[in-house]
């Protein structure tokens, strides 16, 4: 390693020790990586070492390294918090002890894989929401997690990939993370480590190759990442600029986005998650999503699949930092739509429409959504209409 190299190790290192002693709350860092293997784990057990040279107390409290012989010889010599044993279906499986690590109190902890769902019978479902506890204790974390286990890029990856990842992230987590660092390797130098073996075992190279890693899902990962840590830069900046306070209202953009769903669950999720990351990209003053509940659709007419569906998706909007607004429609569904909308002062819809038509027949043809297009540029409101295809 260059001189160079070491030098910028040490101010990373020296940087994130001032953020650590600026207040009581826990800091935390998120390296965020384009796909498994550019080396997320590698860099945060590099950090912890140089904090370590600092006279910090770091601990480890979960660190996986796939048996990656580069990454366990950064294992040496750091103190890891003994992980717990849980039970479940019979098998004894391990997990991070967050209660062991509050007990412990160091001043920084390193927490692997934060998307991981936690073996059930833990007291969080999600390491996220573990690690979140621990900065509110006091305590700054590191982590890592790939671009594609965010909650509102989850459709985007599916149709890159072709993969539904299960384990996802709330974008607020990353938007709460004092700093967020890209893990950033080429497309062709993340493939030859794939076929050296430095990723996964030899057997599971080849399909890895025809399969996620395939050069144009790599380079479309790697432009996602990259926008996202350049949109968290952004906010970042805008905070530091205000005085290390959140953006305030008169500085904020004051459209309001409406994002308009039904009972139809894929269309929903579809709908908020493209609602939340407009919202984030205009820095809007508020978003909402409006469910309009039809009469078929009370509460002891709907099916409860299909409640669940719907409750699972406004729980999402929630956690993608958007406000829930339920009516029932005492009329015609659009009008209850423009009603909220002008009550809230709401200046962009953002509606779904389905694909199997072309677009003019989207438009013409009579819907809810068609008859709000209409509604809309009708009302002399400064209403704007989006159109999520799903």
């Amino acid at each position: 390693m260059t001189s160079a190299e070491e030098d910028v190790r040490d101010q990373s290192a020296e940087r994130f020790l001032r953020l650590v002693q600026e207040r009581r709350r826990g800091r935390l860092k998120v390296y965020l990586g384009l796909a498994a293997g550019v080396g997320k784990t590698y860099r945060m057990l590099q950090e912890a070492r140089d904090l370590r040279q600092h006279g910090v107390d770091v601990v480890l409290g979960y660190v996986e390294t796939h048996g990656r012989s580069e990454t366990v010889a950064q294992l040496r010599d750091l103190p890891t918090v003994p992980r717990k044993t849980l039970y479940y279906k019979g098998r004894a499986l391990e997990e991070m002890d967050p209660q062991a690590i509050l007990q412990r109190r160091p001043a920084v902890v390193v927490v692997d894989e934060l998307a991981h769902t936690n073996v059930p019978g833990s007291k969080n479902e999600k390491r996220w929401q573990d690690v979140e506890e621990l900065v509110r204790a006091g305590i700054s974390v590191i982590t890592a997690v790939n671009v594609q286990h965010l909650e509102s890029l989850h459709d985007q990856v599916l149709k890159i990939t072709g993969q539904d990842v299960t384990e996802r992230v709330p974008d607020q987590v990353l938007r709460q993370a004092d700093e967020v660092v890209n893990v950033d390797l080429t497309v062709g130098e993340l493939r030859a480590r794939l076929e050296e073996g430095k990723i996964y075992d030899p057997q599971k190279v080849p399909a890895a190759l025809n399969n996620f890693f395939r050069a144009e899902n790599l380079l479309q990962l790697r432009q996602l990442a990259v926008r996202e840590v350049a949109n968290l830069l952004g906010r970042q900046i805008e905070t530091d600029a205000g005085g290390a306070q959140p953006i305030a209202p008169e500085r904020r953009n004051q459209d309001r986005l409406v994002a308009c769903i039904n009972a139809n669950a894929p269309a929903a999720r579809e709908i908020i998650r493209k609602t939340s990351r407009l919202a984030d990209r205009l820095s809007v003053a508020a978003w909402y999503v409006l469910y309009v509940q039809r009469p078929r659709e009370a509460a002891d007419r709907i099916g409860l699949a299909q409640q669940r569906h719907l409750l699972n998706n406004l729980q999402l909007a929630t956690e993608l930092g958007g406000q829930i607004l339920r009516v029932k429609a005492q009329g015609a569904i659009v009008d209850e739509i423009m009603r909220v909308a002008q009550e809230k002062k709401a200046n962009l819809l953002v509606c779904g429409v389905t694909g199997e038509k072309s677009l003019w027949e989207k438009v013409t043809r009579r819907g809810v959504t068609q008859d709000l297009v209409r509604a809309a540029a009708r009302s002399g409101l400064d209403i704007d209409v989006f159109l999520v295809s799903y």
